[in-house]
């Protein structure tokens, strides 16, 4: 008689406190002083506040400067002024709050001062410029590419489609309370030759795990931002279903006296990547952005992204930054929130 299939619960395990991996470069509070030359690249996470650019060089700043005057220009080349979400002191220094992608772009400073010559009172005017790129970026969203594989008593007969299905409904529910779910979940018979073993058959399975399961947004309880908390979440997705089939290895090999069911994990076949994705009109690019390379990085003029994707396509009639479509017109089109 054919032994049936054995699926032992899981045990439900999680990291407490784990926090996904980040990729900010610069925190609230920095201070970011000019170059002159090439400019500075700077990456602010979406709704935060940029750090704080210096409109001077480091040296300058540790020296007397004789009646500074500073010139804000900003990526719509024109003069900025401080508002809510501008903030410009007396002393030059610039932070934007509650950053978007529409203010994304070039930042120029220009510093004007005196060089005085004491003995004379003689006066003399410098100009110095500094320029900051400065990128609106977010976190990637994580999913997981798992495969698996089972043994099974013959490729032909309809046990195999059903256990399929319920190893798929076990782990739904094992994540369900995560906002979590299986999607794209197939599988394929194999006769697999083992030396020592003769010939055996298997399920090679695979499934990906998807943190955007129906109604996903209301594990963000008001979040802006979300991917903190569904990256989180997809992470203790993850180490649940690794544990799930870890403790099936565990368990058959010390429970059933080395009698194993003939439908059962093979040890060692658990297989996990990591897929990242990024939200529309943003995209990954380790060229242009080295610094940035993991971020999901604002889509700049000439490229779009429109999907879940990681790259921004080109479009020429793209104006703005993060363009989420291609406009067939060169008018520019407003932002997309």
């Amino acid at each position: 008689v054919m032994r049936t299939w054995v699926l032992l619960p899981a045990v439900l395990w999680c990291l407490t406190g784990v926090r996904c991996p980040r990729s900010t470069l610069f925190d609230a509070k920095g201070f970011l002083y000019g170059k002159t030359g090439q400019p500075e690249k700077i990456y602010v996470k979406l709704h935060q506040n940029s750090p704080v650019l210096i409109c001077m060089d480091f040296k300058l700043s540790k020296k007397e400067i004789v009646d500074p005057t500073y010139l804000w220009i900003g990526p719509n080349e024109k003069t900025l002024t401080g508002n809510n979400r501008i903030n410009i002191t007396k002393t030059g220094q610039l932070m934007v709050k509650d950053f978007l992608e529409p203010l994304s772009g070039l930042y120029t400073c220009t510093l004007s001062y005196k060089i005085v010559k004491a003995e004379t009172q003689e006066e003399k005017t410098v100009k110095k410029r500094y320029d900051f790129m400065v990128f609106a970026y977010r976190e990637p969203d994580y999913s997981y590419q798992m495969a698996v594989r089972f043994t099974t008593k013959s490729c032909i007969g309809r046990y195999n489609d059903a256990f399929f299905r319920m190893l798929k409904k076990i782990l739904d529910n094992l994540i369900s309370d995560l906002s979590c779910h299986v999607i794209e979940p197939s599988y394929k018979c194999h006769s697999v030759e083992i030396p020592e073993h003769g010939l055996i058959h298997e399920l090679f399975i695979a499934f990906q795990v998807n943190p955007f399961a129906p109604g996903w947004k209301g594990a963000c309880n008001g979040s802006v931002d979300c991917e903190d908390i569904t990256n989180h979440n997809i992470l203790q997705a993850r180490n649940r279903i690794e544990e799930f089939f870890w403790s099936q290895a565990y368990i058959f090999y010390h429970n059933f006296n080395k009698t194993l069911p003939a439908m059962h994990f093979v040890d060692h076949s658990l297989q996990v990547v990591r897929l990242d994705s990024c939200r529309p009109g943003f995209g990954k690019d380790d060229g242009l952005h080295s610094n940035c390379a993991s971020c999901c990085v604002v889509c700049s003029p000439a490229t779009f992204s429109p999907d879940v994707g990681v790259i921004c396509q080109t479009c020429v009639s793209v104006l703005i930054y993060g363009a989420k479509s291609c406009p067939t017109s060169n008018k520019n089109q407003p932002y997309e929130d």
